[in-house]
């Protein structure tokens, strides 16, 4: 009988106990889960931006043997670089196969339609894909390999084919008839340029317009000549594929001609361009056609471009790469990117990219000399042609521009003053160069938390402390769930206010908004010493807790005045317009979406995140303390500032690093509210680009796996880490700060 009434406490502490353990090891699992997640998050963001960091790989394919010893000068490869065409010195073209059971097979020979013969050769800018053949007649003929892809029988063929771009007529470059020597050209949007040297020594520029006739209906050719005067020796001659800039290299001597107008070339400028104690052996345009490279035979490589100097724009050398150290260098640039190789007479290959100033490859590819080189239109293959063979070689490139000085260094960009930090993907002009400077975008995330950070963090602990501390339990439970349903309220509306309706409430009334930050406070310091002056019969009318609502209508007061006397302000002092005196008279820009819009529309949205976890820590100090202090004979202010504040530190800590991770990851409110400039400035009229907003903007834009898709996510995992670093620093700190007050 003795042993039934303790049944039901035996049952109970076993259901206890299992209770414990399952709530336990659920938390547990949570927690690990969480972890897990996390580490997921992790390595998944490692996963994607890894491909960025790999280096360049260069790899043989295959080698082709060539049967006949025919002297080639031009060489060049179809887009899926199955087939490549080798053009010789009398104007044939062979076409050979690289891919498939065939390969080595030459497919076909075809005849360039020449009427002369051939004395010199050129080539094109890259993505052109064009050739010149210059003749003993003063004439040159353009000849373009083309690929004609047919699908007979659902398989795929292709067809090389010669097409000329324009319609097969030969250009009359000199009206003297002399050979022409040397010569570069560019046939670009329906207009044809050609630099020529001739046999006599002259130098010829001629532009070629083809007009339709209004009677005949017929394609007539308009050419305009000019003689260019250069006395010296011509060694090399260069055009821009726009036609505007031509290129002559007379030892080592840049001369520098502007051909807009082709019945008005004018010489811009002449460089010196040779190293010291070295001599240039070659040049060539950069992608793009803005930058002038040149090889000198001490196996330094330097990048000239135009920048705005006090005598206008002038071509300056901006940096030098050191290649191999060989006295005969050539300069090969890519389709698009500006990267470019170096080849040389003893079988060395260079891989390099400019704007990072990388060396990406070098190697030894070949035991001659390399006599020719091309690059395939995606850039992941190359042709060279050495004794009489064709060599393949993969590229495995496909990454040149991110390095760890293009992400956090400054980088001088063609046609920037200087080297500058930038963030600027994408532009509507085919030779535009991405720049992804990671630096500008994380001073806006900086930047922007800090400045909500500065109006969320004094008007939330104030409102903590005051609502745990001082404000009676009947206010404090409307106060409370008022401040923290705040947080419910959608970032996006936020930032839709913030833009549509607080920055140009801002902007209109500058003056009072500044009249508000500063007599706000003073008036409430102002109502709190009058209120302590009053009679006690006054002020005992209101109850303990309650005295918070005296400033209600001090603040509305103050808010009516400030806006209120704006106009009166700004007139008086501004002569009516601040804002054209913060820019005239103190250089300061002023966007309309701003810093200071910024700091107010997420410090609404930090605010509820700090108050609630603050105001928490604050009310939970035990009791005993605070009265134990108040018995000693402490004031209100000094058993809050030596007893409850101490002890809640830790809680409070957390709260700001809480509301400063929120600020960072803020997306809606940063996107909406600001201009989206990545600037690097602190003033609070300018705006900023964070990270968060920055990949919310060009992600769904972004081509899968390119540099601009892989550098978003490195982005987000820069981010990932700065909320790692804030939390674990949060966390050391409220550790110890635990361990310090724990004991009181």
């Amino acid at each position: 009988m003795s042993s039934n009434p303790q049944q039901p406490s035996f049952k109970t502490d076993r259901s206890r106990l299992f209770k414990d353990r399952f709530a336990q090891y659920g938390i547990t699992a949570g927690g690990v889960m969480v972890l897990i997640a996390l580490l997921m998050i992790f390595f998944y963001l490692l996963y994607v931006v890894q491909p960025i960091l790999e280096s360049a790989k260069v790899e043989k394919r295959v080698d082709i043997t060539l049967q006949n010893s025919e002297q080639y000068v031009g060489i060049g490869v179809e887009e899926q670089t199955e087939i490549a065409y080798l053009l010789n010195s009398t104007g044939a073209v062979d076409f050979f196969q690289l891919k498939g059971a065939d390969t080595g097979k030459k497919l076909k020979s075809l005849v360039t339609d020449l009427n002369g013969q051939v004395t010199s050769f050129a080539k094109s800018a890259p993505f052109l894909g064009q050739y010149a053949y210059g003749l003993d007649n003063g004439q040159v003929q353009l000849v373009r390999p083309s690929f004609l892809v047919t699908f007979p029988g659902n398989q795929r063929v292709i067809t090389p084919r010669l097409s000329y771009p324009l319609d097969g007529q030969q250009l009359l470059v000199d009206e003297q008839g002399a050979a022409i020597e040397r010569l570069a050209f560019s046939h670009y949007e329906e207009k044809t340029a050609v630099v020529a040297l001739t046999a006599d020594k002259r130098v010829i520029f001629a532009s070629f317009t083809a007009e339709e006739n209004m009677f005949s209906g017929e394609v007539e050719w308009v050419v305009e000549r000019s003689e260019l005067g250069i006395d010296s020796r011509i060694d090399e001659l260069l055009m821009s594929p726009d036609t505007t800039r031509t290129f002559i290299r007379s030892a080592n001597q840049i001369y520098i001609f502007d051909t807009r107008d082709a019945s008005e070339v004018t010489q811009i400028q002449i460089l010196a361009a040779n190293e010291e104690n070295a001599n240039l052996v070659g040049t060539t345009l950069l992608a793009g056609a803005n930058s002038l490279m040149l090889a000198n035979d001490n196996g330094e490589v330097s990048q000239w471009f135009e920048i705005n100097t006090d005598d206008g724009r002038k071509f300056n050398k901006i940096r030098a790469f050191e290649t191999s150290k060989n006295s005969n260098v050539d300069i090969h640039s890519e389709f698009y990117r500006r990267t470019f190789f170096t080849t040389t007479d003893t079988g060395d290959l260079g891989l390099y990219y400019t704007t990072s100033q990388a060396h990406l490859w070098q190697g030894k590819v070949s035991d001659s000399a390399i006599e020719a080189f091309a690059v395939s239109p995606r850039s992941d293959a190359a042709l060279i042609i050495t004794d009489n063979k064709i060599s393949v070689f993969d590229i495995h490139n496909e990454h040149p521009e991110v390095t760890w000085s293009a992400l956090w260094q400054e980088v001088w960009y063609e046609g920037y003053p200087e080297p500058a930090y930038t963030w600027q993907s994408t532009s509507a002009s085919d030779d535009f160069e991405s720049k992804f400077s990671l630096v500008p975008i994380s001073f806006g995330t900086i930047k922007a938390a800090m400045y909500a950070m500065l109006f969320a963090v004094p008007i939330a602990l104030s409102a903590a402390i005051y609502t745990a501390y001082f404000m009676s339990s009947e206010l404090r439970r409307v106060v409370k769930p008022t401040v923290e349903i705040m947080e419910a309220l959608p970032t996006v509306i936020l930032g839709f206010l913030a833009g549509l309706w607080l920055a140009p409430l801002i902007e209109t009334h500058l003056p009072a908004i500044v009249a508000l930050l500063i007599l706000l406070p003073l008036s409430m310091i102002g109502t709190a010493f009058l209120w302590t002056k009053l009679p006690e019969r006054i002020r005992h009318l209101l109850p303990d807790g309650w005295h918070s609502i005296v400033l209600i209508p001090v603040v509305l007061l103050v808010g009516w005045l400030s806006f209120t006397i704006s106009g009166g302000v700004e007139e008086l002092m501004f002569d009516g317009n601040v804002r054209q005196y913060l820019t005239n008279e103190l250089g300061m820009t002023f966007d309309q979406r701003n810093s200071l819009v910024v700091g107010i529309a997420m410090g609404f949205a930090v605010i509820p995140t700090i108050f609630s976890i603050a105001e928490d820590a604050v009310f939970s100090v035990p009791k005993h303390l605070s009265n134990g202090s108040l018995a000693l004979g402490a004031t209100q202010w000094q058993t809050l500032v030596r007893v409850v504040l101490l002890t809640a530190s830790p809680g409070i800590f957390s709260a700001v690093m809480m509301g400063l991770g929120r600020a960072v990851g803020e997306t809606m409110i940063v996107l909406m509210a600001t201009g989206n400039t990545p600037i690097m400035d602190w003033s609070i009229f300018q705006g900023m680009r964070t990270l968060a907003a920055n990949i919310a903007v060009e992600m769904p834009e972004s081509e899968v796996g390119s540099s601009h898709y892989r550098i978003l996510f490195l982005a987000a995992f820069v981010l990932f880490i700065f909320t790692f670093v804030f939390n674990t620093i949060a966390e050391f700190v409220r550790q110890q700060l635990r361990e310090k007050y724990s004991s009181m």
